[in-house]
């Protein structure tokens, strides 16, 4: 039987030589942390390499992500499908071995991590999400949904703010399966951190509620057994392990330095480091003695096997609940999907009065969410502004819940939804207003990144929120957010399109975005075909008679008002098409015949109107169009009075369109500011 160095040696010599094959990485953290993970994954960690996706597995994130070879290693010695050739290949293109972590379910990597903190708070919303489904269908005796958060992060990821946002909360929530090793080794890529980071890290987190397990010799594998097994005794709190550990350890040259951070050991450091570890193996070779030890494939089948045991009875006792239980654990939408949908339709149809798009979002939440016990609601404490409250939501606690009050919180919101999705079993959503976006923009991408299936719920979304002044008002964001590859937008013009977003984005399997107004909007007459053209992302809303001279294309709150405007000159005998295009990704998606029969190549005179950035609008328009937008901040003041001020009216659309239709086709260079070529047209 082989010791615990000599099984943590084999993960630190698989990294040190894939590290130096590919001359880039992260060799330190692997080397310090190698020991930990040997006792975590042969001692505790309850996984299946056979079945990756066993749902009642232990969740094992490594937040400090740009240690990526350890859990290379780990994955490849304990048997999925991760072959030598694989981690031979690590940071080149193509490899399933990427310089950070990235989301592979059939692989057994839980998250996507690298960016510090995130992964962190993506095993918090994991951690969340088991104890939710737990109180939900546990039954006394029957613990179907029972299984650990494990995460492995570093200093850096305790920097970050993101971790102070999401471990407060764990520790409010009381996540007693949240089991965090932390690797406290004191160097970042800038040296030892005494001179950035000197909190009393075990009094930060017993301030948030956790148990605090401190000095903790990460070297020594019994100590972080004696660990690890008093964290998963503590079922009331969730647990940090400061593990005392030495960056590249083993490397006789470069341990306890920030060399050993980010770069290569390098041939002769690798040698010495063989020789010190007394490693007298070639690059890439495992003993089979060690490779038969480290391999978890019979144990995990038979955790597996066990597991699908306690569900048969489970099923048997309460065929409802288990059979609701397979569907969340699949992912399948409820049976009767295609009729609320339908409702939610037929509800916005009939709604007539102005009524601002966030209320019209809490009216299908009103519908969907007590028909979908998937969905997990919550706000960046935002609630009554955001609309995402439905009536009977129930506010989360230990005990359960489906509406998660998450503080003002927007970073940890998004990177815990990211969580939850992944974890399985939930299909959340989120509110903030859209300005503060940008607080949690780094976990936007890594949801669009993941194709994560998240909603995103962003209202007050323009100068037409009014009084709270620039610092409130988004310009930026809607053509930033439309920029990130992987994350579809909707910007709803009213209860219908609003309907047809959210049914969208629940139908769809990665991040959605919904845009939502403060303000009042006035419903909009569809025919049957436009309404059925609305989740075609762009549509016909106002048709001319005969082949339209000009095109309008709004979106959002500025649609309504656009319309006034073609309806005007329409009547006065002109040709004026206004397009709605509440969400450019899905209508880029359309085949190119129906693109071209909304946008006609031959109607080069088109004015697009958003109460944003006018950026991502002059693919649309060309040269010869304009772009009535916002390229400076908002002020303070009435909504309605901004919206003037910035020529969002139908005079100035009007105005804006009488000048396009005078120039007869004439090519000219885009205006560089959209606001003022509006109002110069408006003044002429």
């Amino acid at each position: 039987m082989s010791t615990r160095r000599e099984l943590a040696n084999a993960l630190r010599a698989l990294a040190m030589d894939a590290v130096q094959q590919a001359n880039s990485g992260h060799p330190g953290m692997p080397l310090g942390m190698a020991d930990i993970a040997q006792v975590l994954w042969a001692d505790f960690l309850r996984h299946s390499p056979a079945n990756p996706r066993w749902f009642n597995r232990d969740r094992f994130v490594l937040s400090n992500g740009h240690g990526s070879m350890l859990l290379y290693a780990l994955l490849h010695l304990s048997g999925y499908d991760l072959g030598i050739e694989d981690l031979k290949g690590f940071r080149q293109l193509g490899s399933r071995t990427p310089g950070h972590p990235e989301h592979d379910p059939a692989l057994g990597i839980e998250t996507t991590t690298g960016p510090l903190g995130q992964g962190l708070a993506n095993a918090v919303g994991m951690a969340l999400a088991e104890q939710l489904l737990a109180a939900e269908f546990n039954r006394p005796g029957l613990p179907v949904v029972d299984h650990y958060t494990y995460v492995f992060c570093g200093d850096g990821c305790l920097m970050e703010g993101i971790s102070h946002e999401a471990c407060s909360l764990a520790g409010t929530l009381r996540l007693g399966k949240l089991i965090v090793l932390y690797d406290d080794n004191g160097i970042s890529i800038d040296g030892r951190i005494e001179g950035w980071f000197t909190d009393d890290t075990p009094r930060r987190f017993a301030a948030y509620g956790w148990q605090v397990l401190d000095g903790i010799d990460g070297q020594d594998g019994e100590q972080v057994r004696r660990a690890i097994e008093a964290a998963r005794a503590e079922q009331a709190r969730p647990s940090l392990i400061c593990c005392k550990t030495v960056i590249g350890w083993g490397a006789p040259h470069r341990q306890g330095t920030a060399q050993a951070h980010g770069e290569a050991l390098g041939a002769e450091e690798v040698a010495a480091s063989r020789a010190a570890l007394g490693w007298p193996y070639e690059p890439f070779v495992i003993p089979e003695r060690l490779r038969a030890e480290w391999d978890q494939r019979a144990r995990g089948a038979a955790a597996e096997s066990a597991w699908q045991g306690l569900l048969g009875r489970y099923r048997e006792a309460f065929p409802a609940l288990g059979a609701e239980l397979e569907r969340r654990m699949s992912g399948a939408r409820v049976s009767r999907w295609s009729e609320l949908a339908a409702e939610a339709l037929a509800a916005a149809r009939a709604q007539r009065s102005a009524q601002a798009t966030r209320q019209s979002s809490q009216a299908v939440l009103e519908l969907f969410g007590p028909a979908l016990p998937e969905l997990l609601g919550g706000s960046a404490d935002l609630t009554p502004s955001n609309n995402t409250q439905f009536k009977g939501a129930r506010s989360v606690s230990p005990a359960g819940g489906n509406y998660l009050h998450y503080g003002v919180r927007e970073f940890a919101m998004t990177a815990m939804m990211n969580g939850l999705a992944l974890h399985g079993g939930f299909r959340p959503y989120g509110g903030t207003f859209l300005v503060f976006c940008d607080y949690a923009r780094n976990a936007v991408r890594m949801a669009a990144l993941m194709q994560a299936p998240v909603v995103l719920v962003y209202t007050h979304d323009s100068i037409g929120l009014g009084e709270d002044g620039p610092t409130h008002q988004p310009v930026e964001h809607l053509a930033s957010l439309r920029a990130m590859p992987g994350l579809q937008l909707w910007r709803p013009c009213d209860a219908f399109e609003t309907a047809v977003a959210w049914s969208a984005a629940l139908e769809r399997r990665g991040p959605t975005a919904l845009v939502l107004t403060r303000q009042a909007l006035v419903q909009q007459p569809r025919e049957q075909a436009q309404q059925d053209n609305v989740a075609r992302g762009g549509y016909v809303l106002i048709e001319c008679a005969g082949p339209p001279e000009c095109l309008v294309i709004a979106t959002g709150s500025e649609v309504g008002i656009a319309a006034e405007a073609v309806l005007a000159l329409n009547e006065q005998g002109r040709r004026v098409r206004l397009v709605s295009m509440p969400s450019t990704q899905v209508f880029e998606a359309q085949d190119e015949a129906y693109r071209k029969s909304v946008l006609p190549d031959s109607v080069r005179r088109r004015l697009a109107v958003e109460a944003g950035a006018a950026l991502s609008w002059w693919r649309y328009v060309g040269l010869d169009g304009q772009v009535l937008g916002i390229e400076r901040f908002g002020a303070s003041g009435k909504g309605a009075e901004l919206m003037r001020h910035f020529g969002f009216t139908a005079a100035h659309i009007r105005a804006a369109l009488e000048a396009l239709l005078r120039t007869c086709g004439r090519s000219r260079a885009p205006p560089r500011r959209g606001v003022r070529a509006a109002k110069s047209a408006a003044r002429r």
